[in-house]
């Protein structure tokens, strides 16, 4: 009797390994079968709970077989990069004020002043 134990994760990804496919394809059949008798106004609440289960289940099954998450794109990436230098360039540069007076409207940024009228 010298069974070896076996870890949590082994059991659930055994056991989702077996049904898993099961149970995803009963949620879709259920969908299908429950769109033929619902009114159209209630066949979006019930597509977007069953692709929640679904979804669910995927996710468990990646959990359990250890697979890594993808890589962000590279262009997000680059883009957040960018978004990060704009914002350290907005802190140096030295606020703007605006002054309306009648016809005459003046504009201050720094030591820079441009004033125009109407």
């Amino acid at each position: 009797m010298n069974k070896q134990l076996e870890s949590a994760k082994e059991v659930a990804g055994k056991s989702i390994g077996q049904h898993g496919l099961a149970y995803i394809t009963a949620i879709i059949v259920i969908s299908v079968a429950a769109s033929i008798f619902l009114d159209s106004s209630k066949i979006a609440a019930v597509i977007g709970m069953a692709g929640g289960a679904i979804m669910a289940i995927i996710n468990m099954m990646n959990a359990v077989s250890g697979t890594t998450e993808k890589e962000e794109k590279p262009e997000f990436a680059v883009i957040q990069n960018l978004i990060e230098k704009l914002d350290h360039l907005a802190d140096k540069e030295p606020p703007m004020s605006v002054t309306v007076d009648g016809d005459k409207v003046t504009v201050t940024k720094g030591s820079d002043t441009i004033t125009t009228k109407k």
